[in-house]
């Protein structure tokens, strides 16, 4: 199949061989929302959860998942990453959690990025769950990448003015 790097020929899975890739900085940012009530959205920011600090354990669960995605994405390469920040902006209606992934590599971080926003998410929901069970986890996307073979992309809705 061609242009699918992880199918052989035969369109068996196998993991691409990065050894003759040149280590290039590289760099990935990654975004997703997590809708909730207004009480719900309220209890986190005013730190009225039965849990503790959602937001914080949230972010660490993020860091954590980028950390350990070629444990969880089959085929993915275990990167050293040098960076993992995750941003988390709480509004009456939820949060956006942002990620940005980094590492001196031969591959790229955008699962590593895509990883820790999906976990970000999702643990923001395990520990908001009894205040709101009707949340929703949206619009998780890679929104730009750097470094590489390919080069820098961006989102065609992101302006370029977002990567730091």
């Amino acid at each position: 199949m061609p242009g699918l790097t992880h199918i052989d020929a035969d369109g068996a899975a196998r993991m691409v061989d990065v050894g003759d890739k040149a280590v290039t900085q590289r760099q990935a940012v990654a975004s997703g929302r997590i809708t909730m009530s207004g009480q719900a959205a309220a209890a986190i920011a005013e730190g009225r959860t039965k849990k503790g600090d959602v937001l914080a354990v949230a972010r660490v669960a993020g860091i954590m998942a980028a950390k350990r995605t070629s444990d969880l994405i089959p085929l993915c390469h275990p990167l050293p990453l040098t960076k993992i920040e995750i941003d988390l902006a709480l509004d009456e209606g939820g949060v956006t959690a942002t990620a940005t992934a980094a590492t001196a590599g031969q591959t790229g971080v955008e699962m590593e990025a895509l990883t820790a926003v999906s976990v970000t998410l999702l643990t923001l929901y395990d520990m908001a769950k009894a205040l709101d069970k009707a949340m929703v986890l949206s619009d998780i996307r890679l929104l730009a990448k750097q470094g590489g073979k390919s080069g820098d992309w961006v989102a065609p809705v992101v302006a370029a003015a977002q990567i730091s």
